[in-house]
């Protein structure tokens, strides 16, 4: 094979050996292979020919559906007018263009934007932000990091020491940021199983803020960070006042309060961020994914105008913040950003997956009672189904489901024994209760032992 040339190696003979994939059971998928070769709209095709739906957007990143003729012109374009720009000591327009947009979209025209490729980065410098920021105030003890039980901030060494997935955790004990403290998660099966939206119960959880403050002293704690709604460990949908109390408690200690919105930014929820949804505030947001359609990598941390004038106190001349990545703000995935956002305004993909947001919610409800079920969540257009494991196998249960959803043309994300489903904005109202009954369908086909 010419690995310039040949695009489209011949996928019965692929040597799949060198590919260490990631978060995926190799052994396991090597054996039995699951291949993309295309992607047109809300569908994947896969090698043998079979067209599917995505019932995940990709990876919570492509709510434009895939191949959008808007952002492949405006890569297309870009490529042969700036392929690359350094982003050290130079700039190029569209990105500053771009910063400016997305400040407005977040309804803070003053704030600024750092770019970064990815949303492992954004929680990275968002920390290094926070820290930096109090030290240049004079309260350089604030170096403490509270996170959430269950919360997903990426694989960096940051995003892994805030977050709170075991398995991403426990092999890298050595290598974690120090100084960490967790809040616990907010999912309780006995009181919320079956919510639909926000659980009424939970909101007294964010008191325990209180009582890590109370054991660490505000005086040592730079920033609270968690996802608005928890999407990488099954869609965990914060309980009614939750937030709110949250940014109470964060305010009154002098504390930064970080949204991570790598999956709630530019529409998941049916508002531009989750914040707006929620009518609740942070200092700092995080984005990737949606921003661009994930055409090309892209992310970045939106900075409140205080915290970043923060930083513009010594010379003129002088470096502020000594952080970066070669293609922060790179210009074909600015491009991409900027004809995803065009066509977020000119079609009204965010107001329509307010719309479609009831629609998910009904269907996948009515899961209530299949086979294997134990809970089902949703906010937005964002849900998850719960799975009972099959016994001493953890994650089979799910991965049986996926394998029988596939025959039947969708594509879910399993992770453990949990199924989620966002599908893209540009989804019919059709294709989104057709998504649950094949899901209906593949739970069925499940065997309740193995």
């Amino acid at each position: 094979m010419n690995a310039v040339t040949d695009l489209h190696p011949d996928s019965q003979n692929l040597d799949l050996r060198n590919w260490w994939m990631p978060f995926t059971h190799n052994r396991y998928f090597k054996a039995k292979p699951r291949l993309i070769t295309k992607a047109k709209g809300a569908y994947y095709e896969l090698a043998d020919g079979r067209r599917v739906f995505d019932c995940l957007s990709g990876l919570w990143c492509s709510p434009l559906g895939h191949s959008h003729p808007t952002v492949v012109k405006a890569v297309q374009t870009q490529v042969e007018t700036l392929d690359f720009s350094p982003s050290f000591q130079m700039g190029h327009p569209a990105a500053f263009a771009l910063a400016s947009r997305i400040a407005a979209l977040a309804g803070r025209p003053n704030d600024s934007v750092f770019f970064v490729n990815s949303g492992s980065e954004a929680v990275d410098t968002a920390l290094k932000i926070a820290v930096a920021y109090h030290r240049l105030r004079g309260d350089a003890a604030r170096t403490r990091i509270i996170g959430r039980e269950r919360g997903y901030h990426g694989v960096g060494l940051g995003g892994i020491s805030v977050g709170g997935i075991v398995a991403n955790r426990k092999m890298f004990a050595p290598l974690m940021v120090p100084g960490v403290d967790h809040l616990p998660h907010t999912w309780n099966p006995a009181q919320m199983a079956f919510s639909k939206g926000e659980p009424d119960w939970g909101a007294h959880l964010a008191e325990d803020l209180e009582r890590i403050v109370a054991l660490h002293d505000a005086s040592t704690i730079a920033a609270v960070i968690v996802e608005p709604m928890q999407g990488s460990t099954g869609v965990i949908v914060p309980p009614k006042g939750y937030l709110k109390r949250l940014r109470e408690i964060c305010t009154k200690h002098g504390i930064l309060l970080i949204f991570d919105e790598v999956i709630t930014g530019f529409g998941r929820l049916g508002t531009p961020f989750a914040g707006s949804y929620f009518g609740v505030e942070a200092d700092l947001n995080t984005f990737a994914k949606a921003v661009n359609n994930a055409t090309v990598p892209l992310g970045g941390v939106i900075v409140r105008e205080d915290i970043q004038q923060a930083f513009m106190s010594g010379p003129a001349h002088a470096i502020e913040f000594f952080h970066g990545y070669t293609y922060s703000g790179h210009p074909l995935a600015v491009a991409a950003a900027h004809a995803t956002l065009d066509v977020m305004r000119d079609e009204k993909l965010i107001e329509r997956a307010a719309a479609l947001a009831p629609v998910l919610e009904k269907a996948v409800h009515s899961l209530q009672g299949e086979p294997h079920v134990t809970d089902v969540r949703n906010i937005g257009l964002a849900s998850a189904i719960e799975l009972a494991p099959y016994a001493g196998q953890p994650g089979l249960k799910a991965i049986k489901v996926f394998e029988n959803a596939l025959n039947d043309g969708q594509m879910p994300r399993f992770s453990g024994d949990i199924l989620a489903l966002a599908p893209p904005f540009i989804s019919t109202e059709t294709q989104v209760t057709d998504m649950v009954e094949g899901i209906r369908r593949a739970l069925r086909a499940t065997p309740a032992t193995v």
